[in-house]
């Protein structure tokens, strides 16, 4: 009654009962548990769920608003700061957060890779982007969130050979690309993870999970999101997975990059 801003009087006119019969529910003192109308018409009148008023869920929403939080459609546009993604990130500051990204993670990247990549999209406003690119990873450098990225393998040996989505990157962008790939990745160790699993083995959507809060999945111009506690474990374990399986774990990612330098 508190939160909804009523009293007993109030409620028991929304309901449709004696103000006695809802000070006997607020107290207690009542012999029976109410009837099933009444019950339903104070989840109505107080917008909650029946289940919560009854002691039998921990989750005050309605059933349907409690679907409607548990999975969500928003829109993912083609930029370098999605500012929908960033939201989530500062919700979940504290939490470890997990990721598997559609390529190269951008705050990763060297002003010249950004460049090549969005400046065809985004035109004049890449370099604003790629300026604020810089500043989520001076963000991340703070942030309380540990991060864990998972990789598939093909992904750094496409972009070393130029090839697939990389094809017509230059050589020596390529070369500086996995060195500061190299450098981040010692620097921020272990704050920041990376491993990379076998495609031909396992295989991920990207996606990203904000601690126990949201799982994320990345459609290209759509986000699925889901706040459920199961969807969010389930994914979870599905990210552990690749972790646990992953053919190059994160101390051995340098080497990796490394052997990949010396051959280009």
């Amino acid at each position: 009654m508190a939160q909804a801003g009523t009293n007993q009087s109030a409620l028991a006119r929304d309901i449709g009962v004696d103000r006695s019969t809802v000070s006997q529910l607020v107290s207690g003192s009542g012999a029976r548990l109410p009837n099933g109308q009444v019950v339903a018409e104070c989840a109505r009148a107080l917008g909650v769920s029946a289940d919560w008023l009854l002691g039998l869920s921990d989750r005050p929403e309605s059933a349907a608003r409690i679907v409607a939080n548990a999975f969500r459609i928003t829109e993912a546009p083609r930029a370098l700061v999605d500012q929908q993604i960033f939201d989530w990130h500062l919700e979940a500051d504290g939490y470890k957060i997990r990721y598997v990204p559609p390529a190269l993670p951008d705050m990763l990247k060297t002003r010249e890779v950004l460049d090549w990549e969005y400046t065809p999209h985004l035109g004049r406003t890449a370099e604003q982007a790629i300026n604020a690119s810089e500043e989520r990873l001076e963000w991340m450098r703070d942030s309380a969130s540990d991060y864990e990225i998972s990789l598939p393998m093909f992904e750094l040996a496409s972009f070393a050979g130029g090839t697939g989505y990389y094809a017509g990157l230059p050589r020596d962008l390529r070369q500086a690309q996995l060195a500061r790939l190299q450098r981040l990745a010692a620097q921020l160790y272990p704050r920041m993870r990376i491993c990379l699993f076998d495609a031909r083995r396992l295989y991920s959507a990207p996606l990203t999970i904000f601690g126990p809060l949201q799982a994320v999945i990345y459609l290209g111009s759509n986000y699925l999101a889901f706040r459920d506690t199961e969807r969010v474990r389930a994914i979870t374990r599905h990210f552990d997975h690749l972790v646990r399986e992953a053919a190059v774990p994160a101390r051995a990612l340098g080497d990796h990059i490394e052997t990949l330098l010396q051959e280009m």
